[in-house]
């Protein structure tokens, strides 16, 4: 089949998440102008920048999170793992403005180092950033559109020492999960190492990505 997203699709539900799947959940950590805790997940969300590292979450209204992120300039991005999907799932409720998710979904704050919003204390990692862009999409007729963009570069990485085994992150023993489409979700349990043509003789398990 083809179509053109502005014509409709003329399927009981639209394809498009579940093309663009597995996606990382962003579960995103700020807090408001009173310093008020708030968490939520994004399945808009991916890592857009190694070097220096930069990862990047989409709300598609301007909800308490991306607000949040860009009055202050910060958030934390914490890894959810199948172990904490139900309170990941209790976090994306709409808990009015000032009630805290973390004490909705049972989970302990853990204070962060560089910014001012908690990390999920549970979480095998939680990356401290500050946002470096933010911005309201348009669409390919130069109209503004319901989302927002916001761009952060990680200043503070936390790894909790259980998953660092052989110089690595183990990121099948953390089993984060992934959102697919509908309601669909998926999690890491198994990896797979391949090798690049311009690997050669010179690639050394464990370096960084080149």
């Amino acid at each position: 089949m083809f179509y053109e997203p502005r014509s409709g699709h003329g399927l009981p539900h639209d394809p498009f998440k579940a093309i663009i799947a597995p996606r990382p959940i962003g579960w995103i950590s700020t807090v408001d102008a009173q310093g008020r805790p708030n968490l939520a997940p994004y399945s808009f969300f991916n890592a857009v920048h190694s070097n220096p590292p930069m990862l990047a979450f989409t709300s598609e209204s301007m909800k308490h999170s991306a607000a949040n992120a860009i009055a202050s300039g910060e958030f934390v991005f914490n890894l959810c793992t199948r172990a904490l999907f139900d309170a990941m799932n209790i976090s994306s409720g709409d808990q009015p403005a000032g009630e805290s998710e973390f004490e909705a979904a049972g989970l302990a704050m853990a204070a962060s180092r560089i910014v001012k919003a908690p990390r999920v204390a549970v979480s095998p990692a939680s990356l401290e950033c500050r946002v470096v862009s933010s911005m309201q999409l348009q669409d390919v007729d130069a109209k503004p559109v319901q989302g927002w963009l916001i761009i952060g570069q990680v200043v503070g990485v936390h790894i909790a020492e259980e998953y660092i085994r052989d110089g690595r992150f183990d990121t099948a023993a953390a089993q984060p999960i992934a959102r697919c489409g509908y309601r669909d979700y998926a999690t890491v349990t198994e990896l797979f190492e391949a090798m690049r043509p311009t690997d050669g003789g010179s690639y050394v398990a464990g370096q960084p990505d080149r």
